[in-house]
Formats: C-alpha cells, structure tokens, sequence
C-alpha cells in the first residue's frame, strides 16, 4: 500500500471539492462541513445549507501555515504573537488573523479579518495537503443546533 496516496474517501472529497460540493468531514471535536474557499458558489451552498448569514465570516482550516498565506496578512502580527500561535499549532486551535486585501467577503463577512486554524486531526491534514489548499470549516450542523459528533448526526434528515 502506497502511504503517499489519498485513501480512497478522501480522492471522493477531492473530486466533490472540485466540483463545488460540499463535504463533511471529522476534525478535532465534531464533524465539519465544508468547501472550497475560492469557490463563491460553493460556499454560498454551505451557507444556505447551515442557515448562516454570510455577515458571521468562516473559518479556514488548513494541514499547513503556508496554506493559509493566501489568505492572511501576517506582517501585522509581532514576533509575540507570532509565537504565540506556533506554540499552539498545530492543533485545535482556531486563531483570527489579519485578511488579505483579496481575501474574498465570502470568507471574512463583515469583518477584515480571518479566523484560522492549523490542524493535526490526520484525516483533514491529508484531505488539505489532497486538495492543496485550506477549506472552508464549520461545525455540521443547523444555526444555533448542537454540533454533529457522529456520522449518524451528520447524515440526519434534518440536513435534508
């Protein structure tokens, strides 16, 4: 077995990604779902398929710092901050940067400013370095509803 291969669902994920699908997937804590974050339509779709205001901004989760480049501006942390962050990442901590000029409205809402995060939950590490980029992540589930923990959750009716 080639270990340097995307398993099987993640290849799925991909081609879904790229189809401006969007997916769900396990991380740290619950089940997210998620898109491709240059993809305005596809993120549109999480948005009405989670009933959330694109006003709220997303988070990007991403299996690298350097994935997330395109779309923070990290000159304007200091070196304080800057290792705050590399203390904690990766791992489940999500932390808001300054956005990029181009960072899409999409993606920062009303905001300039980005929330990110450097995983280390395997399965989205290689779905990332899979898709070669950041995807957009949020909990699966409904506005205001319990987060997903289980598969079964996530595939409940009331997505559908």
């Amino acid at each position: 077995m080639n270990k340097n291969l995307p398993s099987e669902s993640v290849q799925r994920a991909v081609v879904a990604l790229n189809n401006k699908e969007v997916i769900a997937y396990p991380t740290e804590a619950v089940f997210g779902v998620g898109c491709d974050p240059d993809s305005e339509e596809a993120v549109m779709s999480l948005l009405v398929l989670k009933q959330r205001p694109v006003e709220k901004g997303l988070i990007l989760i991403a299996a690298s710092y350097e994935q997330l480049k395109p779309y923070i501006d990290d000159s304007m942390l200091s070196e304080e901050q800057r290792a705050a962050v590399f203390s904690r990442w990766p791992g489940p901590v999500t932390f808001v940067f300054p956005a990029k000029a181009t960072t899409p409205g999409w993606l920062t809402g009303r905001f300039n400013s980005l929330a990110v995060r450097v995983t280390d939950h395997p399965v989205v590490i290689e779905l990332c370095q899979a898709y070669g980029k950041p995807l957009v992540s949020t909990s699966a589930n409904l506005s205001g509803e319990p987060p997903c923990r289980t598969t079964a959750e996530v595939i409940a009716p009331v997505w559908r």
